[in-house]
């Protein structure tokens, strides 16, 4: 390069400093000025506000999107199949109401062929005895394997975020023209090609589904894998990447298989136990929160398509309730076991230890029929049950003395005597005495019960007097009543008291 060359390069290079050195400014267009203005509230009858749309029990909003979390393999394909079935019949077949009746539903799986996706259907509508004419034109299903592919963004290096607007066009005019009510696009991950972890581009995505949800008129729920870390107990937290999807939707169902101390509490063998799943909603911004999950199981339906057997056994999602130990259990029940423990004195009561030889629960295993044996999981389940629960009452007590050897045991002893003909776990009477079936006198390791509740609440009146627990007579007195329910809520009473005192300010008081 010449001298002449670098003189011109020189000459056409531009300024290092954008602003001319002599205090000229280069003139920068101003911004335009903003003028921000906050709307007053219009007062509105509260009867005239549209109520909320409800597509599925109180998780499926029309216009807004939900989640479905769960780990690998815990049930969310089989329990959307069973949802698709039960609005597109309008039948309550997993204990969800479906408001005015059948819907449109377009299931969307990216990652199971048709074949696959058959045969959950089928066997869905084999075990519900659903036939083609009560979903014909109102299920829809397309998988990504078959070509029926879904991406709306992709994210590159170059070009950051793209959201694939043609598609999001095309998918809102479908549901339109369809009159789809809801859309489940299974999983999640599948639909865009953006990073996961990036919270900006995930709720970007979130974002445009809400769109698409909420100019289409349907619900749209979206199934999603949980990160390893959230692999023990799944909450609405637990999802894999960035947790700006769970932000954005309203509703986010969470799935939990059955834990070991839940299937030992309900008698449930070990190998039965992955069989069985809970759901609950751990986020709803538009309806109250559920007190308790929704139990289901996995039931076993063979298709019959094999040639030398019965072919593919498919899993189908039943509603499951958790074993009442109380049911058909009645006061007399309880009355009975009450009578054979109180017959067996000193050292030779029976002992709260499940271990030893003269366990109570065995007194309990034979007035139900039931067995005691440690390898009976169900019934020694139930067994305990009930047993903890008379503990907490107070129907029974445990007491602390020693056995024939002089050796300290905790013992078992007949606490408040039940009241025939009504269930010991129901807001009931409990007496002490002969009208309860017990002995003339309250128990020694059972303390009197003081006086009545008043006109408020239900009582039971009972003649009787305060047991000193000698073999004295109770000396005559005004007949008392005592509250009905748990023993534990009625009132305490201080050395001396009969439960009789009149309470200052009440004198009048009955």
């Amino acid at each position: 390069m010449n001298a002449t060359a670098i003189q011109a390069s020189y000459d056409e290079a531009r300024p290092f400093c954008p602003n001319p050195l002599n205090g000229g400014a280069a003139q920068k267009p101003k911004p335009e000025p903003v003028k921000v203005v906050a709307t007053p509230y219009v007062w509105r009858d509260p009867t005239t506000i549209k109520p909320r749309e409800w597509v599925y029990g109180r998780s499926i909003q029309r216009g807004h999107v939900r989640a479905i979390l769960a780990p690998g393999a815990a049930g969310k394909t089989i329990l959307s199949v069973g949802e698709a079935l039960a609005m597109a019949t309008g039948r309550n077949l997993l204990g969800q109401e479906v408001p005015g009746g059948p819907k449109r539903v377009w299931l969307w799986n990216l990652e199971d062929d048709a074949e696959e996706l058959a045969r959950i259907i089928q066997a869905a509508c084999k075990h519900w005895s659903i036939g083609p004419e009560h979903i014909r034109d109102h299920l829809f299903v397309d998988s990504a394997l078959e070509g029926a592919i879904l991406k709306l963004a992709t994210s590159t290096a170059a070009e950051g975020l793209v959201i694939n607007r043609p598609l999001v066009a095309g998918l809102t005019d479908e549901l339109l023209d369809r009159r789809v009510d809801y859309l489940h696009a299974d999983p999640f991950v599948s639909s865009h090609s953006a990073n996961e972890n990036d919270n900006m581009e995930i709720d970007s995505i979130a974002k445009e589904w809400a769109m698409v949800a909420k100019n289409a008129k349907c619900g749209i729920g979206l199934a999603h894998h949980v990160s390893k870390a959230g692999a023990a107990e799944v909450t609405a937290l637990s999802g894999r990447g960035a947790v700006a999807l769970i932000n954005a939707c309203r509703s986010v169902l969470v799935l939990n298989r059955m834990g070991e101390e839940e299937a030992k509490m309900w008698g449930i063998e070990e190998e039965r136990r992955r069989r069985f799943f809970r759901v609950y909603d751990d986020k709803n911004n538009r309806a109250p929160p559920s007190d308790k999950s929704d139990w289901y199981t996995m039931a076993s339906v063979s298709l019959g398509n094999g040639v030398n057997d019965d072919g593919d056994n498919m899993g189908v999602v039943i509603p499951w309730s958790p074993p009442d130990a109380f049911e058909g259990v009645t006061a007399d029940h309880l009355l009975t076991v009450q009578h054979a423990i109180d017959r067996v004195a000193n050292a030779q009561r029976y002992r709260a230890d499940a271990q030893a030889k003269a366990w109570v629960g065995k007194v309990v295993a034979d007035v139900f029929g039931l067995s005691a044996d440690s390898s009976v999981k169900a019934d020694r389940a139930r067994i305990n049950k009930m047993l903890g629960t008379w503990f907490a009452t107070g129907a029974l007590l445990k007491v602390d003395g020693k056995d024939d050897k002089s050796n300290d045991r905790t013992f078992v002893e007949v606490g408040t005597w039940a009241l025939q003909d009504v269930p010991p776990t129901s807001p009931s009477e409990v007496r002490t005495g002969e009208e309860g079936g017990g002995p003339n006198r309250p128990h020694p390791t059972c303390p009197p019960i003081g006086a009545g509740v008043g006109k408020g609440g239900p009582r039971v009146g009972y003649q009787g007097g305060e047991n000193p627990g000698g073999e004295a007579e109770a000396a005559p007195h005004t007949p008392t009543v005592f509250p009905a329910g748990n023993p534990a809520l009625r009132p305490i009473l201080a050395p001396g008291e009969t439960g009789n005192e009149p309470i200052p300010g009440y004198e009048d008081f009955e």
